[in-house]
């Protein structure tokens, strides 16, 4: 198993920089493998472009259409357009109900027929995989692994510019830290530090070290910013995000992005204190330019300039084009707005041909490290070509290998898991061979039909070696009929184990689905209470794009395994796994809440005067009648949920047993320009080889403002055999414990500190140092 310490310690000290850096020279943030003569060649170039085009034909390159809402009458119309120089680009093309696969030939008029040849750029919704589906972002951040999600990225990248596509709206990289927002799911977890190292690999998938390269996708890194946090869970609502907390947790990993080379940023569909993000110059302009020098471009979300016509920001459809230009918004997704007003708001002294020309030269920027001018055509020329490259057993199994490392075993008493093959299995639940639904949100071209489910795959793990009896019991998640409780219950009671595997059908998560009751939907929690009285050991698998409240299921199960949205290969993968071929080892990249009640709830908070612990206050159930009122304790708590989570961010159960011993820290104090080595014996003490994600937090016990109680500041994922020690060692850096004063400075003050090798973020080994 690969280590990641040095590569995160690095990253860790580069984000505690990152909302401060000074204005960088032109194109000195660019992706690191351009050459200045590249980089000095490409502006050249631009400014040669710039010097010959129309102010219409600028304006065309700020305007990205959606293809999949043209019509037949339209064609005439918009092919036109693209003769004339009036389009930079498309997305959706393989959305068509006229031309769903028009690539070559739109290319070929803008390329061939348009007054200056720009190519046009093709974007697309490839979130976690193009064909070949992997996890959902959330279920890969379980694994905590980089290089997972990185060869994810990169083979999604291969599968989609054989089409043409050369422009992902990917990653997502907002905190979120509600589960009820259905985006969730697209998101790598509440932790700024993980978000930011998985965010940056996903960059690197889809970029790699050679934007030009035929295989490459631009990123596009969204949404900027704090669109994880709206208010309630609800899509597209307001955000409130002081200053000091935005630039600490929401913006860190934009700015990780950014310096690895993410060539695009895309707009919030939220306000942000009271501001549209789309209509927003401080983020745009005072942030994402004039602090972090970013010289890629900005693109609105889909029709978000327009609706900031209903968000009582912009009058009309005028006053929103001037609000976005001006507020540094490059590229306008599906909406005319700037093709109609642009124009004669530089007429009206409202907008400046100088400010155009840096918004093309940004948008022209990117196409021309994209190589698109020498390679502007789908890189597969015939079908056959095609397929060669899209879900090739290669990619496959790769999927397959990815998904395994995303499942977080939550509970297994008795060690019910791993099944035995000689074991009589009652599968039973309506994910169990749900091909759809096992996919997830943001799957534009997944198909059902190349799904490999768990029903099949079971099967063909026990071979004559044991006995798979399958009824669904619900034929999908949200069904609330019980006619198909007799059969479930009937094959139950003649098998050894029960297998439940239920949980959110696909639609229930992503753009739009938030959630306010995140309990199992449907009949499902009263099919699991009747399989629990037939006495039988039961085992649940969810798949769901949010962390689920499980009430008295949690008791009924013997084991919960939390498999999220697995993708095409998910039913192979977890047969593999639930009968142990390969132990489990995904860890939470959020934290699980009891209820929808205990919303918001994350590791990394701020203590509180009255801190509860396990024994400062009395549980609703055991509060007597007409006590005096402090009785019960006065304490930072929910009655009848508690103080803690459910299950902590960090936490993940495998198949053996791991202690950690033995930590030492290599001094007492942090100097301001030195270092600190943390280390601890960790020891496989179970029966199997396992692999376990060691993690590194600290607090900053007093500081100018009130500080988290937990931070994660690194990780290492490794694999033992039974009996095995390792030591593991991670250093720590003075500029890791920085953060934004109430005077919006970034400082590092001296102090005394806390820090923990753990496995989880609630527990672990603690020490203590002082930073001078």
């Amino acid at each position: 198993m690969k280590k990641y310490p040095i590569y995160i310690a690095a990253m860790a000290g580069l984000l505690s920089l990152a909302a401060t850096l000074p204005l960088q020279a032109a194109n000195e943030s660019v992706a690191t493998t351009q050459s200045h003569s590249q980089q000095n060649a490409i502006e050249s170039r631009i400014q040669s472009l710039l010097a010959q085009m129309s102010v219409q034909e600028k304006i065309g390159q700020l305007a990205l259409r959606d293809w999949g809402t043209f019509k037949a009458e339209d064609m005439k119309d918009i092919k036109q357009a693209i003769r004339e120089g009036r389009v930079g680009g498309f997305l959706n093309v393989n959305f068509s109900s006229v031309d769903n696969n028009a690539f070559e030939e739109l290319q070929r008029l803008a390329v061939e027929e348009s007054p200056r040849g720009i190519p046009l750029l093709f974007g697309q919704d490839v979130i976690h995989g193009y064909e070949t589906i992997f996890p959902i972002p959330l279920g890969q951040a379980a694994s905590w692994n980089p290089e997972l999600i990185r060869n994810g990225a990169r083979i999604a990248a291969q599968e989609a510019s054989a089409d043409g596509i050369r422009w992902t709206f990917a990653p997502m990289i907002d905190i979120s830290r509600d589960p009820r927002w259905g985006r969730i799911a697209e998101t790598l977890g509440e932790d700024p530090l993980l978000t930011s190292i998985l965010g940056v690999a996903m960059v690197e998938g889809f970029q790699t070290d050679n934007l030009s390269g035929p295989t490459s996708l631009a990123a596009c890194g969204k949404h900027f910013a704090g669109y994880g946090a709206a208010e309630g869970g609800r899509d597209y609502n307001s955000a409130y995000i002081p200053e000091r907390l935005l630039r600490d947790i929401y913006l860190p990993p934009f700015k990780a992005g950014i310096d690895a080379g993410m060539q695009s940023i895309m707009s919030t569909y939220s306000s942000l204190n009271d501001v549209p993000g789309t209509g927003s110059p401080f983020l745009f302009k005072q942030i994402l330019r004039d602090e972090w020098g970013f010289d890629g471009f900005v693109v609105s979300d889909w029709n978000a300039v327009m609706e900031m016509i209903p968000h009582g920001y912009a009058r009309d459809a005028k006053h929103a084009a001037a609000l976005a230009a001006n507020a540094g918004i490059d590229m306008e997704m599906h909406t005319d707005t700037y093709e109609q007003f642009l124009a004669r708001l530089m007429d009206e002294g409202e907008f400046t041909e100088a400010q155009l020309d840096t918004a093309v030269a940004n948008i022209l920027r990117v196409k021309l490290r994209l190589g698109l001018w020498e390679n502007p055509y789908p890189r597969a020329k015939t079908p056959a070509e095609r397929e060669q490259i899209i879900r090739n057993d290669q990619f496959l199994n790769a999927a397959k290998e990815a998904a395994k490392e995303t499942f977080v075993l939550l509970k297994n008493d008795k060690q019910l898991l791993p099944l035995k093959k000689g074991q009589t299995v009652a599968l039973i639940g309506p994910l169990a061979d749900a091909p759809h639904e096992q996919m997830g949100t943001w799957v534009y071209n997944g198909n059902k039909e190349h799904s490999r489910t768990l029903l099949p795959a079971l099967r063909a793990m026990v071979g004559d070696k044991g006995k798979i009896l399958y009824a669904a019991g619900l034929e999908y998640s949200r069904d609330t009929s019980t006619r198909g409780f007799k059969a479930a219950i009937k094959a139950a009671k003649k098998a050894d184990v029960v297998l439940f595997v239920g949980g959110e059908e696909a639609i229930l998560s992503g753009e739009g689905h938030s959630r306010g009751d995140i309990r199992l939907p449907g009949a499902q929690a009263q099919l699991l209470a009747e399989l629990a009285k037939t006495g039988k050991p039961l085992a649940m698998v969810l798949m769901a794009g949010r962390p689920l409240q499980l009430d008295q299921t949690l008791e009924q199960a013997d084991a919960v395994m939390m498999a999220w949205h697995p993708g095409t290969m998910a039913g192979p993968a977890l047969a593999e796994v639930l009968y142990g071929e390969t132990s489990p080892s995904g860890r939470l990249p959020l934290s699980w809440p009891v209820g929808a009640g205990q919303i918001p709830i994350y590791y990394n908070h701020l203590p509180t005067g009255r801190p509860a612990t396990d024994d400062n206050y009395t549980r609703i159930e055991k509060i007597g009648r007409e006590v005096f009122q402090h009785q019960p304790g006065n304490s930072s708590n929910l009655l009848d949920y508690g103080h803690k989570p459910l299950f902590p961010f960090g936490y993940g159960l495998t198949y053996s047993e791991f202690h950690y011993s033995e930590l030492e820290l290599s001094d007492s104090t942090l100097d301001a320009d030195g270092q600190l080595h943390v280390s601890a014996t960790i020891t496989n003490t179970g029966k199997r080889t396992a692999t376990e994600t060691v993690q590194l937090y600290v607090r900053d016990l007093v500081g100018s403002v009130s500080r988290p109680v937990r931070e994660l500041k690194g990780f290492e994922r490794i694999t033992l055999a039974p009996g095995e020690s390792r030591r593991v060692s991670f250093t720590l850096k003075a500029n890791q414990l920085a953060f934004h004063n109430a005077q919006m400075q970034q400082v590092i003050e001296p102090g005394e500190f806390h820090v923990w090798i753990a496995p989880d973020a609630e527990s672990g080994l603690q020490g203590s140092f002082t930073l001078q």
